[in-house]
């Protein structure tokens, strides 16, 4: 193994890491105010890709455009999901077992009403030349893609600190996080904080989804599912509820798996999904909590 194999494996690691942080920060968003483990979280991805796909073929809109419109697809399903799944549940005071088991079932029908809209068959997911380029940095190659999806990674991470921390719905977040009853005991719309974190986590999946997609050039109706639960193995293992748990969670998740695919034996590389999952079940062995505990808070 030469020096240069292991850092392409490094920054795959990095770039793929990325992107499960991104859904992971989505996942804790919406458990930190309910508590609630949104399975359904990686089918809204897809939906975003295939949205892609759709207007890509059909439509001659910029690619700008394309995307803009496919997150905005990915934050109405998402509400929508919120609105005739979740909330209903949530006004009877559903035990968390039930809700988990409602995300489920929406998790599957999403996956095939996908199937029955267009067919189970994978389907080539074809990015501009001048975005799957490669780059040689010395030794080392990198794809633009690569590029794209650290430094649009980085801003979104930026945004999503300033709106939690500077903007009255990020406090008002915080507030629902740290105690539901206090928070709509102090005027705090309960529903629309819910509805926010809903939009906003479906907003990061959509761009996670394009990664995704633009990097292994297809799209499947259940091409979400494993890295959905790969980003939920990241928000635990950080902590979940924790937005910075959540991001240092995935990039752990994303570098053991790219490193155990690149550095065991050939025979074993299928195995890097249960490797993922072995991660967890130390790191849950040393830390039943994840790396960084969050306490939880009150709710009503």
């Amino acid at each position: 193994m030469t020096a240069a194999y292991f850092f392409t494996q490094l920054i795959n690691g990095l770039r793929l890491g990325s992107v499960y942080a991104i859904v992971a920060v989505g996942y804790s968003i919406v458990y930190g105010i309910l508590k609630l483990i949104n399975f359904a979280h990686g089918d809204i991805m897809t939906i975003g890709v295939y949205a892609i796909i759709v207007l890509m073929t059909s439509t001659g809109l910029p690619l700008w455009l394309v995307i803009l419109i496919s997150v905005c697809i990915s934050v109405l399903a998402g509400l929508l999901i919120e609105r005739l799944a979740y909330r209903p549940l949530r006004r009877r005071n559903a035990q968390e077992e039930a809700v988990l088991v409602a995300s489920l079932a929406v998790s599957t029908l999403l996956q095939n009403l996908l199937q029955m809209v267009f067919s189970s068959q994978k389907k080539p997911f074809r990015l501009p030349d001048a975005l799957t380029a490669r780059i040689d940095i010395g030794a080392i190659q990198l794809s633009v893609m690569n590029i794209i999806t650290f430094v649009a990674v980085a801003i979104l991470l930026v945004i999503l600190l300033f709106i939690v921390k500077k903007t009255r719905i990020g406090t008002a977040m915080r507030a629902c996080s740290e105690n539901m009853t206090a928070a709509r005991l102090m005027g705090i719309s309960v529903t629309r904080v819910v509805v926010f974190a809903f939009a906003l986590g479906s907003a990061l999946a959509a761009v996670a989804g394009l990664m995704l997609a633009g990097e292994y050039k297809t799209a499947s109706p259940d091409m979400g599912f494993v890295p959905g639960l790969k980003a939920f193995c990241a928000a635990v293992v950080g902590g979940i509820g924790s937005l910075g748990g959540a991001v240092v969670g995935g990039i752990l998740i994303g570098l053991a798996e790219m490193l155990f695919a690149g550095l065991v034996p050939t025979s074993l590389t299928a195995y890097r999904d249960a490797f993922v999952f072995v991660v967890l079940i130390v790191v849950l062995l040393v830390r039943p909590n994840g790396l960084f505990n969050v306490k939880e808070g009150g709710r009503s």
